[in-house]
């Protein structure tokens, strides 16, 4: 049974599992699902991707962590997984701006209500587990419930003096350090992590040559705690983080033809295009058991993110190339791609910096009412972000295929102040979760969310910002209730139903009055657990009366926006999510284990917009059919263990328009099979090494057209390591 650091997520998953008070156990910890009899108890979806899952095939890319979990869409980019994009349930994924995304229970997206948008994403090759809470639970996290949060799990203190290191080096100049050690005392614990992760890029910049990777991440935990038999436990810990980042990635992809030559080439044209980041955290949580039954919970961070992406925006040379068309000013697109045609161009610098932070007070009470027991949870959260943009444009001349500097456009005029604004949110949030045992076999469970969002938008005529120019203000409010239900047929059955109002708040951009966007979200299925079978069946169906898009370079909206935000009108989804496991044990020892996953998912609008821009029928975008993900593993008990894994994802359409009949290869990506395996060896039982080559078939396809032309999953590439735990 696996223990992990306490988590507000983590906590509440547990104690619907009726755990044991926090006198039987460390505070700072708690079994989170814990095993396949658990998993029945709980009323509504849930995932853990566990360590034990995650060191099978020592992944660091997340989209490959998460693409085994059923109702999850993954769309890659970068084939590194810095900058995912994840969407649950039908809920958009461009740059995981619909999910309530958290590392420890702390909301990580850089500013998550006023610009959402996750250009930061937490290291995911240090974390120790990933929980994914879909259907009425996510109520209680916010502020994204129309498809569910995503809690990442970092490293926990040790209970004893204990470390480990691992190093990896593999194809593409890629290498990668990971280490921490800890110890504990009964009343004090300690964590010092670090990972480092560089690599050349499988990408090949004409005349330029890779796109390469560096990135390092610092971590630091402390905790102090009271005597186990004091008359009030409590505990305080706090956790510091810091990291940074360099990386040569580019939001130009590659026109279709030049794809089909060599996926992984790019333009020479984008070689100066940089991400440049800083993130830094510092979180405190405090708990102290007033009785047996209650325990008070206070929760305050703060999360600042720099960051400078300077880059290209020349799609239009792609569309040109693709459709036969033409830009004004230029004989030949292709020749400009290739670096043969003279052309003059804008770089840039998407200059950002983010704040956020805020103050949350919480409270776990177990009683009875009669025979009734409840356990309830209840908290407020006061929140606030801020995003700040500048965003300067250097221009430059491509000459004889070299790129030469010649200005920088300051944005300093009302026709540029898009890139010369401050956006604001302040959030406040009141939640009450109550998991009522009403007989042996039926527990219901009541949960009820508030949320007052106030946003405005500042944006400025001159570069000293002494004249100020357009402004928004927005405000929303909204009571958002659920229902969910358990009923434990047998030992080995168990059914389920939810019903949840789903949110999503419009963003700083949005103009005064603009709703939020607004679900009923429904989830209904079967358990089974006999044991050494494992298997669930959950239909989900959520009806849109406001989707809501948020605009941006990287995901514009239907109507070519890309600030701001966009009124999809109404939709409806609807899909199934199916899991089987198993594991054999053979009479030699060894070891057979099996996991498939399958997600089925029907999206389209559900009414004619005002505008008739979009119609009734019409697609969502970038939302596969057909998800489907399958692992096996040998393990022979001993010093050696092999596990292979293949994730399957359908074609997407690229826009909102597939459903009318009148597309082309332009309009969709393709489908892909992809492939990873991992082999273990155990030296000594504290020395392993391990080969892990992801992607094994070296198939790649075009995995997005988003933002600017086709781009490829990640090829083959083998890695060798080494972990050393003392």
């Amino acid at each position: 049974m696996k223990h992990i650091p306490f988590t507000p997520l983590a906590f509440t998953i547990a104690t619907l599992i009726a755990a044991p008070t926090l006198a039987e156990q460390q505070l700072e910890s708690v079994t989170v699902i814990g095993d396949s009899s658990s998993i029945s108890k709980l009323p509504g979806s849930a995932h853990l991707v566990d360590a034990d899952e995650l060191a099978e095939f020592e992944f660091v890319d997340i989209n490959r962590m998460m693409r085994s979990v059923p109702g999850v869409y993954i769309l890659e980019e970068d084939g590194y997984g810095l900058r995912p994009n994840i969407g649950i349930r039908g809920a958009q994924g461009g740059r995981s701006a619909k999910i309530s995304l958290m590392e420890d229970g702390v909301l990580v997206a850089p500013a998550p209500y006023s610009a959402p948008e996750a250009y930061y994403f937490p290291s995911a090759g240090r974390m120790n587990a990933i929980e994914v809470l879909k259907g009425p639970g996510s109520l209680q996290y916010g502020p994204f419930t129309v498809g569910g949060a995503v809690n990442m799990l970092s490293t926990p203190i040790p209970t004893a003096s204990e470390g480990m290191v691992q190093l990896e080096a593999g194809e593409f100049g890629e290498t990668r350090l990971h280490a921490h050690y800890g110890a504990s005392t009964e009343n004090t614990g300690w964590l010092l992590e670090t990972q480092q992760q560089y690599a050349d890029g499988f990408r090949q910049i004409d005349s330029a040559g890779s796109a390469d990777i560096a990135k390092e991440d610092y971590l630091l935990k402390g905790r102090i705690s009271s005597d186990r038999d004091a008359t009030y436990r409590q505990q305080l810990d706090i956790k510091l983080q810091y990291s940074e980042e360099e990386s040569g990635m580019s939001y130009l992809g590659l026109t279709d033809a030049d794809f089909k030559k060599d996926p992984n080439r790019r333009y020479g044209i984008s070689a100066l295009d940089e991400m440049q980041n800083r993130h830094s955290t510092i979180q405190l949580n405090h708990s102290i058991e007033l009785s047996d039954s209650f325990t008070l919970h206070t929760q305050a961070y703060y999360n600042k993110f720099k960051r400078d992406w300077f880059k290209v925006s020349e799609g239009d040379l792609i569309d040109a190339v693709n459709t036969g068309g033409s830009v004004d000013g230029v004989l030949d697109p292709q020749a400009v791609l290739d670096g043969t045609e003279d052309y003059t161009f804008g770089v840039k610098h998407n200059n950002r910096e983010y704040e956020a932070k805020g103050l949350q007070i919480s409270a776990d009470w177990r009683f009875n009412t009669a025979s009734v027991s409840h356990e309830l949870s209840f908290g407020v959260r006061q929140h606030r972000d801020e995003v700040d943009r500048f965003q300067p444009v250097e221009n430059y001349e491509q000459v004889d295929g070299k790129l030469v500097y010649l200005s920088t456009d300051i944005p300093d005029t009302a026709e540029e102040s898009s890139n010369n604004r401050v956006e604001e949110a302040d959030a406040t949030s009141f939640f009450i979760y109550d998991d009522i045992q009403l007989n042996d076999k039926l527990t219901l469970t009541a949960v009820l969310r508030y949320k007052d969002i106030e946003t405005e938008q500042q944006r400025y005529n001159d570069a000293e910002r002494t004249e100020k120019g357009s402004y928004r203000t927005n405000q929303v409010d909204e009571w958002l209730p659920g229902l969910g239900l358990v009923y434990q047929a047998s030992e080995q059955w168990s059914l389920l139903a939810g019903v949840h109002r789903g949110f999503a708040p419009p963003g700083a951009g949005a103009a005064d009055g603009q709703g939020p966007e607004l679900s009923t979200n429904y989830e209904w299925g079967a358990r089974f657990d006999s044991g050494n079978l494992t298997a669930d069946v959950i239909a989900f169906y959520s009806d849109y009366e406001n989707a809501v898009q948020n605009c941006s370079v990287a995901v514009k909206c239907p109507n070519g926006a890309e600030s701001g935000t966009y009124q999809l009108g109404e939709a409806e989804i609807k899909g199934l999510e199916a899991t089987l496991g198993s594991e054999w044990v053979l009479t030699n020892g060894w070891i057979l284990p099996v996991r498939a996953t399958y997600t089925f998912t029907d999206a389209e609008i559900s009414e004619d917009s005002d505008g008739n821009d979009l119609l009734a029928g019409d697609n969502l975008e970038y939302l596969p059919e057909n998800v489907f993900a399958i692992s096996a593993g040998l393990d022979s008990g001993a010093a050696w263990r092999l596990n292979l894994t293949a994730a399957y994802q359908d074609e997407m359409c690229v826009n909102t328009q597939c459903n009318r009949g009148d597309t082309d290869q332009f309009d969709y990506t393709e489908s892909l099979w992809v492939v990873d395996a991992a082999a273990h060896y155990d030296f000594m039982a504290d020395l392993t090494g391990y080969l892990k080559v992801d992607n094994l078939l070296d198939e790649q396809v075009i995995i997005s057209r988003s933002p600017d032309g086709a781009r490829a999953n990640r090829p083959r590439t083998a890695t060798l390591g080494m972990k050393y735990v003392f």
